[in-house]
Order: C-alpha cells, then structure tokens, then sequence
C-alpha cells in the first residue's frame, strides 16, 4: 500500500492522473496495450480533468467502468456512462469501450460484461471510495465471495443519501434501488488499484479504512489487502487517519 497526502484535491488528482499515465505507459510498452476501469462521483472530478490531459497512448487503452443504476436512462444527469461520455470519452480516443448499460436486461447486460472484463486482465483500475466505504456499489455488508465479474446489487439509504447530497438525484427516492456493479473480486483481480478519495466527506470512510481489519462492513478494507493499491488523498480526506491513533 502506498499513501500519498497531499494540500488539495487538484494537486491528488494530478499526481494521480500522473502515475496512472506511468503504469498504462508500462502496460502498453509490455503487452502492446492496457486495460483500465474508471471510477465516477464527485470526489473523481480533479483527476479526471489531469487524466484526460496526460500524453497516453489513447489509441492502445480498453476501458471498463465500475457500474450503473438499473433501469436509469443515459441522458439523466446521474447516469455513469453520461458521465464518462461528458468528462472523458469526448476527449481522448480510446481502443475500446465496454459501458455498463442498466437499461438493458440485467441478466443479458451480466453475460456480455463478465464476458468482455474475462478476456484479459485488468492492468489500472481507478476504485473510488464512499462515504460509507463503499467500493464500487458494493456497500456495507459487502460481498468478499462472489466469483463473478460484475453482479446486480442493492443499494443502501447511505449510498442513496451521498448521491443526494452530492446533487445527482433531488431526494433519495429518487435514487434507482439497484445497479450492476464491479465485484470485489473482480477490482481485487486488477494488477494496480488507483484511489483518488478527496473532500471531508470521505474523511470517516479513510479514517476506517484503516482503522478496522478486513471487515465486509467496511467494504474499502479489502483494499489493503492488495499488493499494488495506491491511495490519493488531500488533507481534507486525511483529517481523521491520525484521530485514530
């Protein structure tokens, strides 16, 4: 595990954006190309506006992304893959891309994601964290089990709650109750595990992070247990850690 603090959400999101360019450059220069799976929110604003400027072989990176709401149409404002469309794919050109459309069948949708995310390994996935320490919608209790790639979940009042407060949705009925997510699994498969985890609102899900053991209840956990996780905090998202202490 590596942590890296720093004064500001733009100066995380640099570095970040930064050292991601430095693994998918090392990725390409390896296997002729690079995987990678992008996280959305709030809290990926600062790196997304550095990534998309970093001088990357766009035309050699296969993109995933992590999940979407079931049933919640693209052009709703909190629509993940309208998000990726607007803040990313709109500026670089990439090899390919594999969207999670929860507007098709569920069950179909699975099939052809677990299926396309098999065909090679994923080399940098950028795994945010919630404020209930979710990863991915894998929320509290979280599922450390499930073999398969990607699953429909559940989600929690917390998780509806945080999708409120940060403005996607007016209240938290409005909020879809279920989505297709990332396994733990899967994220765990990933060769290097990138989170950008700014603002104070994150601050008690960092502080837990490493405050409590593997703990399915606090799902960001598990990422401890990955040999090449990096973490990206600013001083804000890092208030709590010593607290703890």
């Amino acid at each position: 595990m590596q942590i890296n603090i720093f004064e500001t959400a733009d100066q995380s999101g640099l570095e970040a954006a930064l050292a991601c360019k430095e693994l998918i450059g090392d990725a390409i220069h390896t296997n002729g190309s690079a995987r990678i799976v992008l996280s959305t929110g709030a809290s990926q604003f600062e790196f997304l506006q550095h990534f998309i400027t970093m001088n990357i072989e766009w035309d050699k990176v296969e993109m995933f992304h992590l999940d979407e709401y079931i049933a919640l149409p693209e052009s709703h404002p909190a629509s993940f893959r309208k998000y990726l469309k607007e803040r990313f794919l709109q500026y670089v050109n990439v090899k390919q891309v594999c969207l999670v459309n929860g507007e098709a069948e569920p069950q179909a949708e699975l099939r052809r994601l677990n299926e396309e995310i098999a065909k090679a390994p994923v080399d940098v996935a950028l795994i945010g964290i919630g404020e209930n320490a979710h990863i991915a919608f894998n929320d509290p209790p979280a599922d450390f089990v499930t073999e398969e790639p990607y699953k429909v979940v559940d989600l929690d009042d917390t998780c509806k709650q945080q999708q409120v407060r940060e403005g996607w949705f007016a209240t938290v009925d409005d909020v879809p109750k279920q989505a297709i997510t990332m396994t733990v699994k899967q994220i765990l498969k990933s060769r290097h595990i990138v989170s950008v985890v700014p603002h104070e609102a994150k601050a008690a899900a960092i502080a837990n992070t490493f405050k409590r053991e593997v703990d399915p209840n606090y799902p960001a956990t598990i990422l401890k247990s990955h040999s090449n996780w990096r973490l990206y905090l600013d001083k804000d998202s890092a208030s709590k850690i010593y607290a703890w202490s």
